[in-house]
């Protein structure tokens, strides 16, 4: 999947000709979402204002309960059912976010809910949707497959299918995130959003056409998918939801197949741009939130600030990211973490072969003491493979300072005759 922009024509419809729910529809939203969810704060950013060159502000939802935006919609959701659908209780499908938003909206309106998800599931997401009371079901090992079994379930049971994303209500109380907003900030220009199926982003991009239509202005929406998960860029060109397929990505909240196709008939008309980002750049952003931002969001939470990190985001004005959960394991946070350093330019590891004899270790122990370069693990082996019988292959892992301490300690190396190999 190329990570090029995609510009997406008809971005300035008239309120009237989007699809789904109207600016009335997201208001009246907002008045049964305001019962549970919190009005989450929404924080400057010098760093990231510095890099744009325009002022960027966080909004954190992150800090929601039960850790991201999905509580708006599923509580919506399951709001308007009928006193007879409550009696059959729900089912969803998730591997974190939704599976929470569903439990915990569920436990609120006291509804029994059964919830799907895959058996690889972080444990701190199993038993956090466990502690809002939902049965939960563990089927199959990708998300796919604890879909299917919601279904069938439903089916056999007469519960209510409870969509992440795809559903007018779904999307109304997602969208509420955009009224909010706009209160906090009304002279916003640009929104960065993450999209995965599409829920929030064509919530809040409704919201945000509808509301800059009624008052003659223009704010701008930018969609951010993981290139590993990028469904919309083909699907707009091809003008219709296409399925694609998903290669493994640490931003499990927006890997998603297939656009919804009410999200896909919202985000078609009402969204200016949609850009992808790597696994490095989510690792960047990440550390970068919490170092300069003191917040922990999870990767699909922080696409947005990616994209503003990887130069992918351009004239923009005032601007609001959207951090839309923070839910991450804290075994896949101490890998991103690692990942974010190296991808940062402050983790090198290298691969440097010797000569066997005594003194060639202490003699990298002074280049790199003297480079400045803290040694965080040693590994030194004769049985590598392709090693000569009178080499041995040094691992080495350290510390730096950034792109330019990292090549200098190179640099350092190769002056005294070493030849590392840098992963």
């Amino acid at each position: 999947m190329t990570d090029t922009p995609a510009v997406l024509a008809g971005a300035a419809r008239a309120d009237t000709t989007l699809a789904g729910p109207t600016l009335d529809d997201f208001e009246t939203a907002r008045t049964v979402v305001s019962r549970v969810a919190d009005v989450t704060p929404m924080e400057s950013s010098r760093y990231l204002s510095a890099i744009l060159g325009a002022p960027v502000f966080l909004k954190c939802e992150n800090l929601q309960r039960t850790g991201s935006y999905k509580i708006r919609g599923a509580y919506h959701r399951l709001s308007k059912l009928t006193d007879e659908e409550k009696a059959r209780g729900v089912v969803a499908a998730s591997a974190g976010n939704h599976a929470q938003g569903v439990a915990f909206a569920a436990r609120e309106l006291g509804i029994e809910a059964t919830i799907f998800m895959p058996v690889g599931v972080a444990l701190p997401k199993l038993q956090a949707t466990r502690d809002y009371g939902a049965q939960v079901i563990l089927r199959g090992h990708t998300v796919a497959e604890p879909l299917l079994a919601a279904a069938e379930y439903a089916r056999e049971t007469g519960a209510v299918l409870i969509p992440p994303f795809d559903h007018p209500d779904v999307v109304a109380g997602a969208g509420t995130l955009g009224l909010e907003v706009l209160d906090q900030m009304p002279d916003l220009e640009t929104v960065i959003v993450p999209i995965g199926g599409g829920g929030l982003t064509s919530g809040m991009a409704s919201v945000l056409k509808q509301y800059s239509a009624r008052h003659n202005r223009r704010i701008r929406v930018i969609g951010v998918q993981s290139e590993n998960a990028a469904a919309y860029p083909p699907s707009i060109a091809a003008g219709e939801a296409l399925a694609i397929d998903i290669t493994p990505t640490m931003a499990d909240g927006i890997a998603v197949a297939k656009p919804g196709l009410l999200n896909f008939a919202i985000i078609r008309d009402a969204v200016d741009e949609i850009v992808t980002v790597s696994e490095d750049d989510m690792a960047r952003a990440i550390l970068v939130l919490l170092e300069r931002a003191k917040l922990v969001v999870e990767p699909a939470g922080a696409v947005s600030v990616a994209a503003i990190l990887a130069g992918k985001i351009t004239n923009t004005g005032r601007t609001v990211a959207v951090l839309s959960g923070g839910n991450i394991d804290p075994l896949l946070m101490q890998r991103v973490i690692s990942h974010g350093l190296a991808a940062s330019g402050r983790y090198l590891k290298l691969r440097i072969m010797l000569p066997d004899r005594p003194g060639q270790l202490a003699r990298i122990s002074e280049l790199l003491a003297e480079a400045h370069a803290n040694v965080i693990e040693v590994l030194h082996t004769r049985h590598g493979a392709g090693l000569q019988i009178s080499e041995v292959e040094l691992d080495i892992s350290v510390e730096t300072r950034g792109p330019e301490h990292r090549q200098h300690v190179v640099d350092t190396l190769r002056a005294a005759g070493y030849d590392p190999r840098t992963d």
